[in-house]
């Protein structure tokens, strides 16, 4: 017997009709108290031998509907290696269906938009760095439903940079990210970590919002506040988790902070800036292009030729991390952007952009951001 279920860490989805393997019909919930919805994470039982086409509907009013056309559904039996499966979208077909079809080899198989972070992983990401030596973990503050803000500092150097990661929950690619970062820079035999933290301390926060993560949320927070939109005015009561943090930042002050992301419709990586803010300086602009040019040289996963439109001088939305933060501090700030799909510029059929490249960019950019410490 087909059954479809979702109650457990980042599960999100709704059986709207099951007639059998070839009749799967879902929905994706809303995030709490908000129209957004687009992340999906559920498994399917009873299914093995047979080929199922599972659809889910309504995807035409969706957060990013740009994001469903040459996607690809991530699959996985033993939740730890995921693959994309044969995927297609209708916009036509009931409000907009993305039509997934698997012929399963096992009892169980587990879907999700993107391979998921769990909050044990996370736990355990904390718990490993931690322990290596020279690195201090604390909490900065508390979510709304009472889960820790978790900050790892490493290194010692003179220079601060801040990273941080899944303001947008969903995004779970930029937690695979930061493992990377954690692992590299922890790694008593890499050079490049070894000069890292000679010049610079890290602090590094790998998941801003929790409770959205484990609500299966695309964008929000339990109060259905997207995060990344309170960084001039965060409030206890809204926005706990920009508080803390923005907080801990006034005390540590900032030279670099990269804002890590996933992007669900354009199949490339790219940085985004603060061009538009008030009080730009030709340093922090030319930082910020010598950082690009040098990530896109040392590895090919990474490019500037797409990307967001540049905001106009003076017109910069200050409720924006990166843009708040290059503001506020002077300081060279970026948005890190992963794609949901894959990167058509180096595109892997059986993977797509995955936990792996994910993991691997991470530490990439730690290399780039070695070579323009001096500038900083």
């Amino acid at each position: 017997m087909i059954r479809i279920d979702s109650a457990f860490d980042a599960g999100n989805i709704k059986a709207e009709r099951i007639a059998g393997p070839h009749e799967i019909v879902l929905s994706i919930n809303k995030d709490a108290h908000s129209d957004f919805y687009q992340w999906f994470h559920f498994r399917l039982s009873g299914g093995k031998g047979q080929r199922c086409i599972i659809r889910i509907i309504d995807l035409n009013f969706s957060a990013y509907p740009d994001g469903w056309p040459g996607y690809r559904a991530c699959v996985s039996a033993d939740r730890q290696t995921w693959r994309r499966a044969a995927t297609s979208f209708d916009p036509k077909a009931a409000n907009g269906t993305l039509t997934i079809e698997v012929t399963p080899e096992v009892d169980q198989l587990w879907f999700a938009y993107f391979a998921p972070y769990s909050l044990e992983r996370h736990h355990d990401l904390i718990a490993r760095t931690a322990a290596q030596p020279g690195v201090t973990a604390d909490v900065l503050g508390y979510s709304l439903d009472g889960r820790p803000i978790d900050r790892l500092v490493i290194g010692e150097g003179a220079r601060t940079v801040w990273l941080y990661a899944r303001q947008h929950p969903g995004e779970s690619m930029a937690e695979w990210w930061m493992e990377g970062v954690a692992e590299r820079l922890t790694d008593p035999h890499d050079p490049v970590a070894r000069k890292l933290r000679q010049l610079a301390t890290f602090h590094i926060v790998p998941n801003m919002n929790p409770d959205g993560s484990i609500r299966g949320h695309l964008r929000t927070n339990a109060a259905g506040v997207n995060l990344n939109r309170e960084w001039h005015e965060p409030t206890a009561e809204k926005s706990p988790e920009v508080l803390c943090v923005r907080n801990a930042m006034d005390k540590t002050g900032c030279h670099l902070a990269m804002d890590v992301h996933g992007d669900e419709a354009i199949p490339q990586v790219f940085i985004a800036g603060f061009e538009g803010i008030p009080s730009i300086t030709d340093k922090q602009l030319t930082l910020l292009n010598d950082y690009k040019a040098r990530l896109a040289r040392i590895t090919p996963d990474f490019q500037t030729r797409i990307g967001y439109p540049v905001a106009r001088p003076g017109t910069a939305n200050l409720t924006m991390s990166t843009n708040q933060l290059a503001e506020r501090f002077g300081c060279v700030a970026m948005t890190l952007e992963m794609p949901f799909k894959d990167n058509d510029d180096l595109p892997c059929a059986d993977f797509g952009w995955s936990p792996e490249r994910s993991k691997q960019l991470g530490r990439d950019c730690l290399a780039a951001i070695l070579e323009i410490m001096p500038e900083l």
